[in-house]
């Protein structure tokens, strides 16, 4: 006889019947109607409490561990013993000009006039207004016609302005020995926004700031940190040191004023023109005319939980300390959301070899403004690699190298099996490669596998019967029209040895000597050629390409015109690998949908053509 109930199964009906099949192998119920009797009720109370009981320890050893855990507040929970603090909302940047008009002015007008902080100007992005605001003090100078172009204390005339709205908190620090926790009930609050002042007492009006423990350096008695942290509702916790040895707390009695932006995080981004607040000189209002020198952007949500997945054992690993590759990548991921990707490499890793140096390099949103990517990486050289970095190495910033991929996918088709053209296959399957390359490829250590690909490809329809991919990888180079120049192209892969019946290295066509050409390589050789459309031979030897090193070197190229809605010249090139593309350091492959195609052979099973 059985003696115990196969439990393995969390369903409740696998749980009910696991239950009956015990039930009926006893002497007692060998040919009991389970069904037709009362034991029925009481089967289903056991599988259910069976079932839940079985639900809540999954749940709870799931919610036990980093990788596993599903609710936030498990996953804030281990992060925070790991010592990583989630980001939390991030403002949105604007860089303006901002000049009062005072042309106007009744009486004799003031040689200077002084913009405080928290000036306001509005912005609408799709239907909806924000609010953004100076965060410092500016000063301006009449330019002699009543116009007074505000700078800030350095003299620049370029003013960031962040979304959000100013919000103040004030907390009274109680008596006591007991831990002493303040909560900020907000979740649209920027943490690195925030200002902490502490008053001697509520009526006090001097100060002392507190800095954010995550910038310390080193820590002494008289240090004054804060910890500011997601709590599980959402909330921001906010704690001082209780104890000497890591720095000083307020004392019973005073005040605590907590000043930061509530934002509204990524949706305030790509905000382009502004329409500043009346503003008011000895009782007379004027206008501020706004220039925007950047769109608005570096508005981000709250760190997601996937994201705080990945980045949590990073940050754990460095220690702050900044001494490997990893640990630079570690933290710039977490301190700077207005990225997508970063990659770091030693110099002893790059090409050419360089000691003494480590390379940083950002993959931006597409709309990012330069001056905004410069600022980023300034602050990184500051904040990351000048508080925590190694004496005597130096960080160079490089951007990433995009190289295409142009597939040329031909696949066996059967139209009895599907609803669709075979047109219309096509275009599914080219969309469905763009996808993939979005969600698998286009990024850094992004590896592009034809076989990976060629599954995707095939379990698109039952129609399509098998696949094959032929691909060519590309990079642009931007020619100077009218004058010989030489042009390096360096590939990320190894190239294929020179053929007999096919071209290696090709372009896109540009015009020389009054006929429209390319450059292509000579059959059986690595030597680069000018040639026309007809096959002539312009120019016998323009360059040459290295199979190994995937180096392609052009010199004396002398366009006079590109072909196409264009300033670059597109140099394309089979690899030596047609199954794999794993690029190197900065390389990011993107799909290339203008040169890539799919084409179907029709197949019944019998017949095959070719469309």
């Amino acid at each position: 006889m059985v003696t115990n109930v196969q439990s393995t199964q969390l369903d409740f009906q696998t749980i009910r019947e696991n239950l009956k099949t015990y039930f009926a192998q006893s002497d007692q119920f060998s040919d009991y109607d389970f069904e037709a009797s009362g034991l029925s009720n009481i089967l289903d109370v056991l599988a259910w409490n069976t079932h839940f009981n079985a639900l809540t320890a999954n749940m709870a050893i799931n919610e036990s561990f980093l990788e596993t855990a599903q609710l936030r507040a498990s996953v804030l929970t281990h992060a925070h013993s790991l010592g990583y603090f989630p980001r939390s909302k991030r403002s949105a940047i604007a860089n303006v000009q901002l000049v009062a008009d005072l042309s106007s002015y009744s009486g004799v007008r003031p040689a200077t006039v002084t913009l405080p902080s928290g000036y306001t100007l509005t912005a609408t992005v799709d239907s909806q207004t924000y609010t953004f605001q100076t965060r410092s003090s500016l000063t301006a100078i009449d330019d002699g016609t009543g116009f007074y172009s505000f700078k800030d204390e350095e003299g620049s005339t370029t003013v960031p302005i962040y979304e959000g709205t100013e919000t103040i908190r004030n907390f009274l620090v109680p008596s006591g020995l007991d831990k002493k926790l303040y909560v900020i009930a907000d979740p649209n609050m920027d943490t690195t926004s925030v200002v902490i002042k502490v008053y001697q007492n509520q009526d006090s009006t001097s100060y002392e700031y507190y800095t954010d423990i995550n910038r310390a350096i080193r820590i002494t008695e008289d240090s004054r940190y804060y910890l500011l942290k997601e709590s599980p509702n959402g909330y921001y916790e906010l704690q001082f040191s209780d104890a000497l040895d890591i720095g000083r707390s307020p004392d019973p009695g005073s005040r605590i004023e907590v000043n930061y932006l509530s934002t509204a995080g990524g949706d305030a981004n790509r905000a382009s023109r502004f329409t500043g607040s009346n503003y008011t000189v000895d009782g007379q209002n004027f206008n501020i005319v706004c220039t925007t020198l950047n769109n608005s952007s570096g508005g981000s949500d709250p760190e997601s939980i996937e994201s705080i997945r990945f980045n949590a054992p990073l940050v754990y690993s460095s220690q702050k300390r900044v001494v490997t590759p990893d640990d630079y990548n570690a933290l710039i991921r977490s301190n700077y959301p207005n990225i997508d990707d970063v990659i770091t490499w030693g110099g002893q890793d790059n090409d050419p070899i360089d000691y003494s140096s480590v390379y940083i390099c950002i993959k931006y949103p597409d709309d990012t403004p330069e001056d905004t990517k410069q600022q980023t990486e300034i602050a990184i050289s500051s904040d990351v690699v000048g508080a925590l970095g190694i004496s005597g190495i130096e960080p160079k910033f490089v951007r990433p190298i995009y190289t295409s991929v142009a597939l040329e996918i031909r696949y066996d088709f059967n139209p009895n099996l599907s609803g669709i053209s075979n047109t219309a296959q096509n275009t599914q399957i080219l969309e469905t490669t763009s996808q993939y390359f979005d969600d698998n490829v286009e990024r850094f250590n992004g590896s592009f596998r034809a076989s990976a690909l060629s599954s995707v490809i095939d379990n698109l329809s039952t129609a399509i019967l098998g696949n094959h991919i032929d691909l060519k990888i590309g990079q642009t180079i931007e020619p100077v029209l009218n004058q010989s120049k030489a042009y390096t192209v360096l590939f990320p892969v190894p190239l294929a040895i020179p053929d007999a019946d096919d071209h290696i290295i090709t372009s896109s066509r540009f015009t020389y000597q009054g006929q429209i050409c390319t450059i292509k390589n000579q059959l059986g050789t690595n030597n680069l050629q000018v040639v026309n459309p007809s096959g002539k031979v312009l120019v016998t030897s323009i360059g040459s390409y290295d199979s190994g090193s995937g180096r392609v070197s052009i010199v004396n190229l002398n366009p006079e015109s590109i072909i196409g809605n264009t300033n670059t010249i597109k140099i394309k090139a089979i690899t030596s690998d047609q199954g794999t593309i794993r690029p190197l350091r900065n390389y990011i492959l993107q799909f290339d949908n203008d040169d890539s195609f799919a084409r179907a052979t029709i197949d019944y099973g019998q017949t095959r053509v070719t469309l």
